[in-house]
């Protein structure tokens, strides 16, 4: 059965669709929010869209995105050089830092080991993580995984990595729950389970 919509309108629904927690009918009715508030939203979203799409870059050096390539969180001459907090994604770096309680640098991997997904160690930036490792004179590496089976996977593969590299490893402690992801945990849990952070 044919589509009520115009073709470029369904067009538009079939490419929201695609994004995370949306499915075909949310994506429906965000369009047709914006099609009805077009001058106060769809213009400065498709607006701020193209610009990100031109200006956004990935950081080469820990995988931040941002407007400049190295990131601020690279640059910053405040960050502890010393220590990196190794994250699954940009989410959980935003995440970390929502909480104000790190101080170093990060590196982000891009994911978690998964077979299913054909996702292995190349494909997770894990040999530029022990690069930077022996690279940068770093005494600690943070371990802040999701606490789910590919995390923790993903986890011990990385302590294996870095085994005889003479650093310190650690990981969260209590307050992560297991099953749980750093992008959905308040503030102050984040802070806890940083604080609270052990050998591994």
């Amino acid at each position: 059965m044919a589509s009520p919509a115009p073709r470029e309108i369904e067009a538009l629904i079939e490419l929201m669709a695609r994004l995370p927690g949306l499915g075909p009918r949310s994506a429906r009715r965000a369009v047709l929010t914006l099609l009805k508030k077009r001058d106060g939203l769809m213009i400065p979203l498709a607006r701020c869209m193209a610009d990100l799409a031109l200006t956004a870059k990935t950081c080469a050096q820990c995988g931040n995105i941002g407007p400049a390539d190295p990131c601020n969180i690279c640059t910053d001459p405040a960050r502890a050089i010393g220590e990196i907090c190794v994250v699954a994604d940009v989410a959980d770096l935003w995440a970390m830092e929502r909480g104000g309680a790190f101080k170093g640098r990060y590196h982000i991997l891009g994911g978690t080991l998964s077979p299913l997904d054909n996702l292995g160690p190349e494909e997770l930036h894990i040999p530029q993580l022990v690069t930077r490792v022996a690279g940068e004179g770093i005494s600690e590496v943070i371990l802040a995984l999701n606490a789910t089976v590919d995390g923790q996977t993903t986890a011990h593969y990385i302590i294996d990595a870095l085994r005889g590299a003479g650093v310190k490893i650690t990981s969260l402690a209590q307050g992560v729950p297991i099953g749980g992801e750093l992008d959905y945990l308040d503030d102050g849990t984040i802070n806890a389970a940083l604080r609270a952070r052990r050998g591994v």
